[in-house]
């Protein structure tokens, strides 16, 4: 089922409309999927984030005004929820380590730090893996900013209206992303050069 706008598709949305619903899954599901997992990097958890992100634009359409464009809206609560899930994992491996420290008796869960990104050409898969890493080293704005910009083909006054900040915010994130990355990939680079 095709909507002739954007303003048709939020409105069944709000009437509940499960047929508009499955047609915004559909017609996002690989934005969704492709943000969280570039900021989350772990192919399990970018699918939990995909699924939290659609049940909250399903439970929250009622508060969306309609001021920004609903790809906008969901990269926003996308952005979030792998932000969030990104902070519980922090959590729980700082407490795994303190179990550690204990002598706890309790299993300690391995993170796999290998995935695939849907973006990524498998024989430049080392290279990817490696700038990945670095990626994930910077700090959370950057990071987004730079997913958003690069991974995700934003511009930048797009990404401003993501991130709600100013043009100048993202500019100066981006900078300091390539910046960052650029000091973190050069060991690498040395090496394989």
């Amino acid at each position: 089922m095709k909507y002739i706008n954007e303003k048709e598709l939020i409105e069944k949305l709000k009437q509940g409309d499960d047929t508009a619903f499955k047609f915004i899954v559909e017609e996002y599901k690989n934005l969704v999927f492709n943000t969280a997992i570039g900021i989350v990097q772990n192919e399990e958890d970018a699918e939990d984030v995909a699924q939290e992100a659609f049940v909250q634009v399903y439970q929250s359409i009622h508060n969306f005004k309609g001021e920004s464009k609903l790809s906008t809206w969901l990269y926003r609560i996308t952005v979030t929820k792998a932000l969030d899930q990104e902070r519980r994992k922090k959590r729980k491996k700082r407490s795994a380590i303190l179990k550690r420290l204990f002598n706890s008796e309790e299993e300690i869960e391995v993170e796999t730090p290998d995935f695939h990104h849907p973006g990524v050409i498998l024989d430049q898969k080392e290279q990817a893996s490696e700038l990945f890493k670095a990626i994930k080293k910077l700090p959370e704005n950057q990071k987004v900013a730079f997913i958003l910009n690069k991974l995700e083909g934003l511009s930048y006054q797009e990404i401003s209206e993501v991130m709600n900040s100013s043009l100048s915010s993202v500019e100066s994130l981006l900078h300091r992303a390539k910046n960052n990355l650029r000091k973190n990939l050069n060991d690498y680079y040395q090496k394989n050069l």
